[in-house]
């Protein structure tokens, strides 16, 4: 297995139940509070404690006779490397991230091992069976990209509240809180530069002999006020939409009326006043309340004075986690008191944590369901039931009454680059981009690759290792700060690179085609070809009352792992249709057969598990945008 999170405690113990006995987990992760109320394998006590571990002994504890192999390590380790895989009958995932799930993939393509993918958003789950040469990789399909806003519609022309989000989390919490010489776009900037030109350093730092307080509806006035006013000065901005209102502390919460807000005659105040919580030291309890602009005032004033009181610290290093009570709270009354300026609809805490951790909220019973079906087609792998195989959706709603769509698997796409190994094409501008561009930014980036290697032709352009001599890696350090045309062979176009990474036992051929110009989303930088990079759908998806909701930002590393729409179009260019199932019950009659159970027992699997960032979000899931069964139904031999 890989992965012992949500997916993976329902995996381990149905695997159990069913009467697998060699089984090894991998998880580089340390359990959580907020995994206690799905992760059923672990308790209190067990916070901070490795995931494969604890997993590993609760199981014992019901079935003592069973071999589990714990590893509390990152998957993508060298130690986990082709021969390490090649032990194992079947590998399970339960991965949350599209890095080492693409890691993972490309080991098994290597070992010859079969793959069962997984994951769960909410009530959406799926489960796909991957078979080298019989059915496609976990690549053959294109996956979706984290979503990304341009900068100047988060710092200037906001629309939607999760550009508010962005804002208060990755610009106005990282100015405050983090650290102050990386570059910022905060202030908004106007083409009036006579009223535009505040020292943003006078703005930001604590005056001498400054309380909180004042420091606090400083800053309020300057972001919410300031900045505003500075954004209308551009009347060409405003002329097709709202024009934003500047927010000034006084106007919303004067001074003295501050003062008498949160006093109370409750002996308790004292007690929520030590605590760590805006919320709880103003006596606002229920998260899921949409606060006024009185309480998001007060809440980000709050939030201020006891980040610099109570947490001094920390200040200059923090990053934003969901996991943060106060920072989810100062970012939300931010998020909101800007989304009043711009006309947009406030949201509660709960809501706001959502998106700003990118959460769609984990169900427990999906978890369960999913693992159930892992745990089948795991059967059929081991039995070489390849007609039985099925790859399964399950859906929020019945779709033909039913809640369990199984459709059959997809030929190997013969245009995928990482199971085909059909070269890809990247567009470049030759004369300016540099060898450190093409590896962080396609290589690494966008074909997963972790250790490169880089070849033109028969010469060794950049190689990646522990093990380098010393002359060779600086001679490595000089080829990085090269434009590809600045190379002793010209890197022009028309020039194939060679790509290799031998942990993953991947190779790819990359096709140089020279471009002058990029618009500013491309980065300088277009990869063409079967690359799993491609966002799909909207940037919306919908919550458990089916409200669009927008999906948030991600850092990059995040591998953010969102639900992705497949068209019926899309489906047809992979090749053999996929078929579906009449009753996913009714795909291995013998699945409950008691003398074919035992005799897998003697099987291993393996579950491998990446590091896990967003805890709520289990995996991705893959929907079908209309009803399976009206397409014409091809089996898979």
């Amino acid at each position: 297995m890989v992965g012992a999170g949500g997916i993976g405690c329902e995996l381990l113990k149905t695997l159990a139940l069913t009467g697998f006995k060699d089984v090894h987990v991998i998880d580089m992760d340390t359990i959580e509070v907020s995994n206690l109320n799905r992760q059923f394998l672990f308790r209190k006590c067990h916070v901070g404690q490795s995931k494969a571990s604890v997993a590993r002994e609760a199981v014992l504890k019901f079935r003592p006779d069973m071999k589990i192999a714990a590893h509390h390590a990152n998957v993508k380790d060298p130690e986990f490397g082709v021969d390490f895989f090649k032990q194992f009958n079947v590998v399970l995932n339960g991965l949350d991230n599209l890095d080492a799930r693409r890691h993972v993939n490309r080991l098994c393509l290597a070992a010859g091992v079969p793959l069962v993918e997984s994951g769960t958003t909410g009530y959406l789950g799926q489960v796909t069976v991957h078979v080298k040469g019989e059915t496609e990789c976990y690549e053959c399909q294109t996956k979706p990209a984290p979503k990304t806003y341009p900068v100047c519609t988060i710092t200037s022309t906001p629309s939607k509240f999760v550009h508010c989000i962005v804002w208060a989390k990755e610009l106005l919490f990282a100015k405050l809180f983090g650290d102050r010489s990386q570059a910022n776009d905060l202030n908004a900037q106007s083409n009036d530069s006579g009223g535009s030109t505040k020292d943003d350093a006078d703005v930001f730092d604590v005056h001498e002999d400054e309380i909180y307080e004042d420091y606090g509806r400083r800053i309020f006035d300057h972001v919410f006020g300031y900045n505003i006013e500075t954004a209308l000065r551009n009347p060409e901005t405003w002329k097709k939409r709202g024009a934003p209102t500047p927010k000034y502390i006084k106007d919303i919460l004067p001074l003295a009326e501050n003062e008498e807000n949160g006093i109370s005659n409750n002996s308790s105040i004292e007690e929520r006043e030590q605590s760590l919580s805006a919320m709880a030291s103003l006596g606002l309890k229920n998260p899921q309340d949409i606060w006024n602009i009185v309480d998001n005032a007060r809440i980000f004033l709050k939030t201020l004075q006891i980040f610099f009181e109570r947490r001094k610290q920390e200040m200059g290093s923090l990053t934003f986690d969901k996991d943060d009570q106060l920072a989810v709270e100062f970012v939300t009354a931010a998020a909101n008191i800007r989304a009043s300026s711009f006309g947009i609809q406030m949201h509660s805490l709960f809501e706001a944590k959502g998106i700003a951790g990118n959460i769609v909220h984990a169900i427990a019973t999906t978890n369960a369901i999913i693992a159930g079906l892992i745990v089948l087609e795991t059967t059929k792998l081991l039995r070489n039931d390849s007609k039985n195989y099925r790859m399964t959706y399950c859906l929020q709603h019945p779709s033909r009454k039913m809640l369990l769509m199984p459709v059959e698997p997809f030929e190997p796409n013969r245009s995928c680059y990482v199971c085909s190994r059909t070269p890809v094409s990247l567009e470049v501008n030759t004369q300016q981009a540099k060898l450190k561009d093409i590896i962080e930014k396609a290589v690494k980036a966008k074909l997963g690759v972790n250790s490169p290697l880089i070849m033109h032709g028969s010469t060794l352009l950049f190689e990646s290792g522990d093990d380098i001599e010393e002359d060779v890696a600086a001679h490595y350090a000089q080829n990085l700060e090269k434009t590809l045309a600045e190379f002793p062979v010209p890197i022009t176009n028309g020039v194939i690179l060679t790509v290799e990474d031998y942990q993953q036992e991947f190779l790819c051929s990359i096709n140089i085609k020279h471009r002058d110009d990029f618009d500013e989303e491309s980065d300088g930088i277009v990869l063409s070809g079967e690359v799993p990079t491609v966002a799909s759908g909207s940037d919306d998806h919908a919550d458990e009352s089916g409200e669009k909701l927008p999906i948030a930002t991600t850092e990059a590393g995040d591998g953010s792992d969102d639900v992705e729409i497949i068209t019926a179009d899309s489906l047809v260019t992979s090749g053999t249709k996929r078929k579906l199932g009449v009753d996913i019950t009714c795909n291995d009659d013998n699945s409950g057969n008691t003398k074919q159970n035992t005799t897998l027992t003697t099987n291993t699997v393996a579950i491998a598990g990446g590091k896990r960032k967003l805890d709520d979000n289990e995996n991705d899931v893959i929907l079908i945008d209309e009803d399976p069964g009206n397409r014409k139904k091809t089996r898979l031999e």
